[in-house]
């Protein structure tokens, strides 16, 4: 009997086994075929979409120079009948005379043909944007093209600069509305996708206003609108394509995962009923085996199954599938990328067990993790997380905090590690990681060190580190109020720009005895009101607006992730962060007389003379918060900042970029004043020559490195002092000018700084001269 019922089993189990395997073989068929079938839909419909969409950025350029020539024809015409008599008269009487003519005109100005009064003019008071557009004008090729200004919050203006007389002996600005350019624009449907209207190219990303899909994909160019330095970019939709983007390849899987699956299925059908050969089983034999079996033994009771009584076999647990990491995102001072194309949760998850794996090697157990404002810091944060317990790595979750509160934690807990996830500056579609690892803040080699881990797959598996939630903001909160007091209450504006800064920093100033008007203190992720950068003038016009409204005593700006701070007066005057650093000096030294303050390449030269007048040693170093963070530890100095608005104190503070930190001991100073004077007084004692913005010439990604190796090997400046430590900075006794490589975007920075505006302008000839000579293509911001 036994035997006759194993012969049974192994029948059964064949049995089973031909009439399964073509169901379930058919079924899985199908399924793929049906999955390539609609990747083949999406795969052909995607070239459609984005033609779609390329066209409505067609017709949108098409409008919009439409409209510009019209406005710039009826300043012209309106120009051309004035009487020419007024050219060579007062410019008040042409100004008038054209403004009767142009009821519309928000504002009309004339300048010489030599536009001395824009060269001498206070370029904060005057206007970098309008600074620029009349000084680009005199070499233009033909009509100089058409941009806007903004003035105050959410007024924008159509700024247009006309030269009259052969040769040119007058240049008109005229500000005229710019509602017909908005609604031209938002007249064209975006198809499904997203229309992006630009000043400047591509690769600036100044959006002006946008229309369709927030998750489409910008393209890389824009498209230039005729007759202005305005441009419109298309973002497509996005489609989950996961297959190669070939149409014909997606219809063959399809059909043959349909036919296949079909067949298969058939297959089975045909063959139900029919006996199936039993090779080397008597089927006969088995038959009488089984009745006889039947037959013998007992009734058995029927009994509810409850659970199998054998384990469930083990598996080996599947290698993850392979990721492509770009390696670009690896930069000289952290991690950044655009969401969705260059970062997604994969690449997150990889990069967690890189940090842990590094961690491992140096006996450390414990990190903190945060993250800003932006919409995909939590989708970012818990795959790192998961990718730093799988290395083995205990995790402490901040939730959503300022970069400069992640650096404090690494103190406060005495982890010494922590990942702060944040986009900084950036648009709303970027994000990324600045690290530090054991007690050091990664760059450059340390940076590419991680890449090669994850591109290697030398990372560490299997681990089970904990996760646990903590709130520091109390304890940050605490450790600030309790040391910086400011003795005076001043009335302070704090514009967080809609980033993460929004949810500490108004109760820090206010901790430490402020009177806080916040501005875009609401976190949003999307910044609706404008860029989260204080580097940027332009970002600090509702600010300045804000304070003389209000009648504060100042105001200050805080970048997306809360580690840059800038500043504005009353008066509207932008105290640039090499003039802050003065100041911060004279604090520090007073208590830490022969201090070593380290300040980057684009600082101006006062500051050095400053440094040294209140007793310092003054150090100049690389332009980055991760190089500047590891000079201080090398150096031992109580001080640092950047032009940027990176400041970094050691006296009585932790030695980490903090805008939030920095922002509290301004105020103690400007309210500790022995002799009580306002904040403009005390910026007034403050060395300021004449200076530029941060000027950039955007290249393609890679260029500005090889052309910054061929500057230097060419550059001479016979008379300068030339120090490349950073880029190309050569000073003389009035000024100086430098060139530099960004190490986060593909562009070249160049800034001037000079004790007179002639000085100024003769730097600026020089490095305009060698520039050329390495590339005579280059666009010139100045």
């Amino acid at each position: 009997m036994a035997m006759s019922d194993a012969t049974g089993s192994r029948w059964r189990a064949q049995l089973d086994l031909q009439r399964l395997l073509p169901l379930a073989l058919g079924t899985l068929l199908l399924l793929l075929g049906a999955f390539c079938a609609w990747q083949f839909w999406l795969i052909a419909d995607e070239g459609q979409a984005a033609a779609q969409v390329r066209q409505a950025r067609d017709e949108a350029v098409q409008k919009l120079a439409q409209v510009v020539t019209a406005q710039r024809d009826t300043v012209q015409k309106a120009a051309m009948s004035l009487d020419p008599a007024l050219l060579q008269g007062d410019h008040a009487a042409l100004v008038a005379a054209l403004q009767a003519k142009l009821p519309q005109a928000r504002q009309v100005d004339a300048y010489s043909s030599n536009l001395d009064e824009v060269v001498h003019a206070n370029f904060r008071e005057f206007g970098y944007a309008k600074a620029e557009q009349l000084m680009a004008a005199q070499t233009a090729d033909g009509l100089p093209p058409a941009q806007s200004v903004v003035h105050g919050l959410g007024n924008r203006r159509l700024s247009i600069v006309l030269p009259l007389g052969t040769p040119v002996q007058v240049w008109l600005w005229v500000e005229l509305p710019f509602a017909p350019v908005q609604q031209a624009f938002d007249a064209i449907s975006p198809a499904g996708g997203r229309l992006d209207l630009r000043q400047g190219d591509a690769n600036t990303d100044m959006r002006i206003y946008s229309r369709g899909s927030a998750s489409a994909e910008t393209e890389t160019v824009a498209k230039v609108v005729p007759g202005s330095t305005f441009s419109v970019a298309a973002a497509t939709p996005v489609a989950f394509i996961v297959l190669p983007r070939s149409w014909l390849l997606a219809a063959l899987l399809a059909l043959a995962g349909l036919a296949g699956g079909f067949y298969l299925l058939w297959l089975r059908q045909s063959r139900r009923g029919l006996p199936i050969p039993a090779q080397d089983i008597d089927i006969e034999e088995f038959r009488r085996a089984e009745e006889a079996a039947r037959k013998a033994a007992p009734p058995v009771p029927v009994i509810p199954k409850l659970a199998a009584a054998a384990p469930s076999p083990v598996t080996e647990p599947k290698p993850a599938a392979s990721v492509d990491v770009d390696p670009t995102i690896f930069r000289a001072y952290d991690i950044r990328g655009v969401v969705g194309k260059s970062l997604n949760a994969d690449v997150a998850r990889l990069l967690g067990q890189s940090i842990g794996t590094l961690m491992r090697e140096q006996g450390l157990a414990e990190i903190v993790v945060g993250r800003d404002g932006r919409l995909s810091g939590p989708e970012l944060t818990g795959a790192l997380a998961d990718g730093l317990r799988e290395a083995g790595v205990d995790v402490i979750d901040l939730g959503a905090v300022p970069t400069p509160v992640v650096y404090f934690a690494t103190y406060h807990y005495n982890t010494g590690c922590g990942v702060a996830v944040t986009g900084s500056h950036n648009p709303p579609d970027y994000n990324g990681f600045k690290i530090v690892v054991g007690g050091q803040t990664l760059s450059e080699g340390a940076i590419q060190d991680l890449y090669r881990r994850i591109a290697g797959n030398a990372l560490e598996h299997g681990g089970d580190g904990h996760l646990r939630q903590l709130d520091v903001l109390p304890d940050y909160l605490e450790r600030i109020v309790g040391d910086v007091q400011a003795e005076r209450r001043l009335k302070v504006v704090v514009d967080c720009g809609n980033g993460i800064p929004g949810a500490v920093a108004p109760q820090v100033l206010a901790g430490i005895g402020c009177e806080v008007v916040p501005l875009y203190c609401d976190v949003d992720g999307t910044f609706p009101n404008h860029h989260p950068d204080p580097s940027d003038p332009h970002n600090l016009e509702d600010l300045i607006l804000a304070v003389k409204q209000t009648g504060a005593d100042l105001g200050v700006a805080f970048d997306g992730d809360g580690d840059r701070l800038g500043v504005v007066t009353k008066e509207g005057e932008i105290i640039f962060p090499d003039r802050l650093l003065m100041l911060f000096a004279r604090d520090v030294l007073s208590r830490q007389p022969g201090a070593t303050i380290i300040y980057d390449v684009k600082c101006t030269g006062h500051l050095k003379g400053q440094i040294l007048e209140a007793g310092g040693s003054p150090l100049m170093w690389r332009t980055g918060h991760s190089l500047i963070k590891g000079k201080m530890r090398e150096t031992g100095a109580e001080l640092a900042g950047e032009m940027s608005g990176h400041f970094f104190f050691k006296e009585r503070w932790f030695g980490f970029d903090d805008g939030i930190y920095a922002g509290a001991r301004l105020m103690e100073i400007l309210a500790g004043d022995l002799e009580e004077r306002t904040p403009e007084e005390i910026f007034a004692t403050l060395p300021n020559g004449v200076s530029t913005p941060e000027l950039k010439i955007e290249m393609a990604e890679g260029e500005h490195y090889r052309f910054m190796e061929k500057f230097k090997a060419e550059a001479n400046f016979e008379d300068a002092t030339i120090i490349t430590i950073d880029g190309v900075r050569a000073d003389w006794p009035d000024g100086w000018g430098l060139v530099r490589a960004s190490n986060t975007t593909p562009v070249l920075v160049l800034r001037f700084d000079a004790d007179t505006p002639e000085a100024l302008k003769r730097i600026q000839l020089a490095f305009r001269k060698r520039l050329i000579a390495v590339d005579y293509r280059l666009k010139m911001p100045f």
